[in-house]
């Protein structure tokens, strides 16, 4: 039986947040959660980038490593990985129909994400791995996810207002909801936030005992390549090394780390200091990291669809998520870093789903002269989960930037490249952004899965 077949039935129940239907799924299966030593990791954005470095880095350690991510691009097994390596479908399969299988009539039917969660659990239980880094699917507090009960490290990435419409309306509710995944006495790494979400955050901390630990960002020296600032002190006295107790750390000495930074964007200064961090955490704990390590397993970190590079019909084509209002800020900010941009106009081919920030997005990205394509996304996640009205957007982003050369709808994503293609000039800069199922569709159809 393949993946889909298996997996589809339980879209139609979409996301249901909470934990008592994984929990007692994960029981019928024996518990396999409890036999997995978890980095837990959350935020609205850079999740993905720090679970990459962090499997990558333990990999090249020579420790066991699951990395549990998602949304998938391309494949589901995409998702669960062992050692970098995707599940074999094979496999991925027969754990879907076990979990399927332990789900008995009556019962309240778990959603397509616990179901791949479940599965999830079980292989890296099944494959003893040594250590599993697991990404947050939506929130915190009542994600599928969050079901380990002591992990060795939990982080906190950013916050910002995204999926408002279940989390809350304010980056303030939107952090309760995120430190959820904090567990007593567990150290916290925490990323860059906003005063209202960093507020939050830290009283929850210290009201579960959490050591803190908040790293400096790191430092470019040369392209691709990072400085990072071992026991480095962050704010309020916090540092990003030691044990610690009720928030206090205690400060190591200070020693420099150099490393190669594949990821593109000055985002990833701030995303790679947050796994090295968590390392250090992990080396504080006795797990044996070398620097030779930590600088290969940085160097093969890979993250697909996310400011890649590769070409579409002879032009130069750059692939970003870019699905809320911070993520196309840092994206812009990308764009008018490269010099061989010096303020050209951007071709944008964007999709997005109806319960984005359409407004916050197309002022962080659009400027005077640029040119916008725009398609409707080919996929439903969940149930009720739409794409956006494309004449709408086009009337938006008039609104916004009505200096814009040009604004077109099209039915399809390809039919956008193309037209975006015929238009652009050799050296111009083409850009697909929006949502990660767009990416995903791009890389899907085109079996392209690294950067040219």
């Amino acid at each position: 039986m393949d993946i889909d077949s298996v997996i589809q039935p339980f879209h139609r129940f979409g996301v249901h947040l909470g934990l008592d239907r994984i929990i007692k799924l994960l029981a019928k299966l024996g518990n396999p959660h409890h036999q997995v030593p978890v980095i837990h990791v959350a935020g609205t954005n850079g999740k993905g980038s720090v679970c990459a470095y962090l499997s990558s880095v333990l990999t090249e350690a020579g420790y066991r490593t699951g990395r549990y991510t998602s949304p998938h691009l391309v494949d589901w097994t995409e998702r669960i990985c062992l050692n970098e390596q995707p599940i074999p479908s094979h496999e991925l399969s027969q754990l879907l129909e076990k979990v399927q299988a332990a789900i008995r009539a009556g019962d309240e039917s778990a959603t397509q994400f616990e179901v791949i969660t479940a599965a999830a659990w079980l292989y890296f239980a099944q494959q003893q791995v040594d250590i599993a880094v697991v990404e947050v699917g939506l929130g915190g507090r009542l994600d599928a996810t969050n079901v380990c009960l002591q992990p060795l490290v939990t982080v906190i990435t950013s916050i910002s207002r995204e999926h408002w419409q279940q989390l809350g309306s304010t980056v303030a509710e939107i952090a309760r909801e995120k430190a959820g995944i904090l567990k007593p006495g567990c150290p916290v790494v925490i990323g860059l936030l906003p005063p209202d979400a960093e507020k939050v955050m830290r009283s929850r901390a210290l009201e579960l005992q959490c050591p803190i630990f908040t790293p400096q960002p790191s430092r470019e020296i040369a392209p691709g390549w990072a400085e990072y600032e071992r026991g480095s002190r962050g704010a309020e006295g916090q540092g990003s090394g030691g044990a610690g107790e009720q928030g206090e750390t205690k400060e190591l000495a200070h020693h420099l780390i150099k490393y190669p930074l594949p990821l593109a964007g000055q985002i990833q200064l701030n995303n790679s200091a947050l796994a090295l961090a968590t390392l250090e955490i992990l080396q504080q704990q006795g797990w044996q990291i070398s620097e030779e390590a930590i600088a290969q397993g940085m160097a093969k970190t890979q993250w697909l669809g996310r400011m890649q590079w590769t070409t579409w019909k002879n032009h130069k084509l750059l692939l970003d998520g870019a699905h809320n209002p911070a993520a196309a800020q840092v994206l812009r900010e990308y764009i008018d870093s490269l010099n061989t941009v010096n303020n050209k106009p951007i071709h944008w081919v964007m999709g997005m789903f109806s319960d984005k920030d359409h407004a916050d997005i197309f002022t962080a990205l659009l400027r005077p002269g640029d040119r916008l394509y725009l398609v409707p996304i080919p996929v439903e996640p969940w149930p009720g989960r739409t794409s956006a009205d494309l004449h709408k957007l086009a009337s938006l982003a008039h609104n916004l930037c009505p200096n814009l050369s040009d604004r077109q709808i099209h039915p399809d994503l390809f039919t956008a490249l193309n037209s975006a293609t015929s238009t652009a000039t050799t050296n111009d800069l083409i850009v697909l952004c929006g949502s990660l199922y767009l990416v995903g569709e791009f890389l899907t159809t085109t079996n392209i899965t690294h950067n040219s």
